[in-house]
C-alpha cells in the first residue's frame, strides 16, 4: 500500500528542498556511511533516501544499484510518518508492506530498520537504513550505531546548508561593499576636478588613491579561498592594471612581487606605500612629456625581511623625500610604521628617486615552485638598485 502524505508535506518539502541534495552526484562521505552501517548491522543493504513528491531518492547505496524508486514501492515513506527509529522484523508480517513487491518478491527484503533524517526544525526527510532478505532483528548496538550514523547525515548536511548561505552573505557584502566603495571613489573624484586649492586637491587625491588599493583589496579577498591572507603577487598586479589606467603614455610602469601569502593589513599597506609613490611620479617626476619608467620590486631578502623597492627614473619630485613634509610622504611613512618597516630614500646625486622599505613579512602560506622566492643576492635587480640604477 502507498503511503499517505506528511500532515505537514508542503513544509517538509520545502525544507527538504533547502538542503539542496536532491540528484546530487555521488560523494565518498556518504557512501562511507552506508557501507558502514551494513557492515555493523551485517545487512546486504543500505541507503541514505530522501522523500520527495513523488519519488524515494537515494544519496548513496550498498547493494541496491540504483538512484530512486516510486513512492509506491517505498517502505521509507511510511516510516517518515512514524518515530525517530523503525524496525520491521518481517515485512510480510506488517500490513504496511505485505503486498509491496519489493517485499514479496523473490528474493524480498523481509528485513527493515531505519533512522529518521530530520531537518533542524524536526520535519522528516527521509532515512538511513538498512534491509535484508531474511527476517531477523537488530541488537541494542545496532540500532545505537545507526542512530549515530544518521545523524552524521544531518550534521553533513546542515554544514553544506550552512556553508551555502555563507557563501551567499559574503556575495551580497561583497557587491555592497564594491559599491560603496565605487560611489566615494566617484564622489572624491568629482571634488577634486572641482578643487583649485593644491592642498584640498592633494589630500582628496591621496584619499582617493587609498580607497582604490582598498577596492583592489577587497576584490582579491572576493576572489581567494581565504578572508585571511592575499595572494601578494595576484594583489599587486591589480593595483599595477589600476595604476596604467592613469598613466600618461610616455611613461612605463613595471610592478613585479615574489609569489608570497601575507596578511590583508600588510597587503594594504604595501599597496598605499605603491599608490603614493606611483601617483606622485606620474604628477611630478616627467614634465613636459619626458618619457620615462616606474619600477615596483617585493623580494624576501638574505636578512628575511621583506623588501619593497619603488623608483622612477625621473627629474625628481620635491616633497617626496626623506625631509618632505607632504601629505603623500606622510602617508607612506605611516603605512611603512604600519608594516614595521622604515623608509630609505636614496635620491642624492642620482636621477630619479628610489623608496626601499624593508619589514617583517607576516607571511601565512602559499605553495612556491623552486626559486621563485629570491634572495636579494640572486634578485635581479637588488644589486643594481643599490648602485642606483637597475
Amino acid at each position: 500500500m502507498k503511503a499517505p502524505s506528511h500532515p505537514e508535506q508542503p513544509r517538509r518539502l520545502r525544507a527538504l528542498q533547502r538542503y539542496d541534495i536532491l540528484d546530487t552526484p555521488v560523494e565518498s562521505d556518504f557512501d562511507d556511511i552506508v557501507k558502514l552501517a551494513s557492515e555493523i548491522c551485517q545487512t546486504p543493504v543500505s541507503v541514505i533516501n530522501f522523500i520527495d513528491a513523488e519519488r524515494q531518492w537515494f544519496k548513496a547505496e550498498v547493494g541496491l544499484g540504483v538512484r530512486e524508486t516510486p513512492l509506491e514501492t517505498s517502505i521509507c515513506s511510511h516510516v517518515i510518518l512514524e518515530d525517530d527509529f523503525v524496525e520491521i522484523p518481517d515485512t510480510l508480517r506488517d500490513r504496511r508492506m505485505r503486498d509491496n513487491p519489493l517485499c514479496t518478491s523473490q528474493p524480498g527484503f523481509r528485513f527493515y530498520a531505519g533512522a529518521l533524517l530530520q531537518s533542524e526544525e524536526g520535519l522528516p526527510l527521509g532515512t538511513l537504513c538498512v534491509l535484508d532478505h531474511q527476517p531477523r532483528s537488530l541488537t541494542s548496538v545496532q540500532r545505537h550505531a545507526l542512530r549515530v550514523l544518521a545523524a552524521q547525515v544531518m550534521k553533513q548536511l546542515e554544514l553544506r546548508h550552512a556553508l551555502k548561505q555563507q557563501a551567499i552573505l559574503r556575495r551580497e557584502i561583497d557587491h555592497r561593499v564594491t559599491n560603496s566603495l565605487t560611489t566615494i571613489s566617484s564622489l572624491i573624484q568629482l571634488q577634486r576636478h572641482k578643487s583649485d586649492t593644491p592642498g584640498l586637491h592633494a589630500a582628496l587625491q591621496a584619499v582617493e588613491n587609498r580607497i582604490r588599493a582598498i577596492a583592489v583589496l577587497h576584490r582579491e579577498l572576493c576572489q581567494s579561498e581565504s578572508v585571511e591572507s592575499v595572494d601578494l603577487r595576484h594583489f599587486m598586479q591589480r593595483i599595477e592594471g589600476l595604476l596604467r589606467q592613469s598613466a600618461a603614455t610616455h611613461i612605463r610602469l613595471d610592478i613585479d612581487v615574489d609569489p608570497v601569502a601575507t596578511t590583508t593589513s600588510q597587503a594594504s599597506s604595501i599597496g598605499v606605500i605603491t599608490n603614493e609613490f606611483v601617483t606622485n611620479s606620474f604628477a611630478h617626476a616627467f614634465p613636459n612629456q619626458r618619457a620615462g619608467h616606474i619600477e615596483i620590486r617585493g623580494y624576501r631578502d638574505d636578512d628575511g625581511l621583506f623588501t619593497l623597492r619603488c623608483r622612477d627614473d625621473g627629474i625628481g619630485s620635491g616633497d617626496q623625500t626623506a625631509s618632505g613634509s607632504g601629505l603623500g610622504l606622510m602617508i607612506i611613512r605611516a603605512s611603512a610604521s604600519q608594516l614595521g618597516g622604515e623608509c630609505q630614500w636614496l635620491d642624492k646625486d642620482r636621477e630619479g628617486f628610489a623608496l626601499t622599505v624593508r619589514f617583517p613579512l607576516q607571511e601565512i602560506a602559499l605553495p612556491a615552485t623552486p626559486g621563485t622566492i629570491r634572495q636579494a643576492a640572486a634578485h635581479p635587480h637588488g644589486a643594481a638598485w643599490e648602485q642606483g640604477r637597475a
